[in-house]
């Protein structure tokens, strides 16, 4: 079973001022696809409290860290910044692969990268934009999963 973690990201819900509805939302379509979710974080739209929460993901063994928010073009949406300070590489297919699933995706830096064993998924913030990029992807996570603890075995 993969071990995921979800992050929020996001100002007004990390203030309380806005309820997170993509965080659940992710979280139940990762339940729903085998995966087991042990929180739900919400950080705010800043780099180093990002960066801190994946770091903290990965160093508790978290093998899957998905972020909602902050993927977009606007000056607060820090999240890709965030994630490329931890992470090491880039997966650009998954990027590619989410900007492919609606027009509006165009203006989305969703992206993927690696930290050791892990891989983070970056998402958009709104609750059908998550879900659609995650849908895009979950046929790839277990394999990516596979290959980044090195079973790099063919069928």
């Amino acid at each position: 079973m993969i071990r995921a973690r979800v992050i929020t990201c996001s100002d007004a819900a990390s203030r309380g001022e806005r309820e997170d509805r993509s965080g659940p939302a992710v979280r139940d379509l990762l339940l729903a696809n085998g995966c087991e979710v042990d929180a739900i974080i919400v950080v705010p739209d800043e780099v180093d409290a990002i960066a801190t929460a994946i770091e903290n993901a990965t160093a508790g063994g978290i093998r899957l860290v998905v972020t909602t928010g902050g993927t977009g073009i606007a000056a607060r949406d820090v999240t890709p910044e965030a994630t490329l300070r931890v992470c090491e590489r880039v997966i650009p297919g998954f990027g590619e692969t989410m900007r492919r699933t609606a027009p509006m995706a165009a203006l989305s830096r969703a992206q993927a990268a690696t930290r050791g064993p892990a891989l983070v998924v970056n998402l958009p913030g709104s609750v059908r934009g998550a879900t659609e990029n995650l849908e895009a992807v979950l046929p790839l996570i277990p394999h990516a999963l596979q290959l980044l603890e090195g079973n790099t075995q063919h069928a």
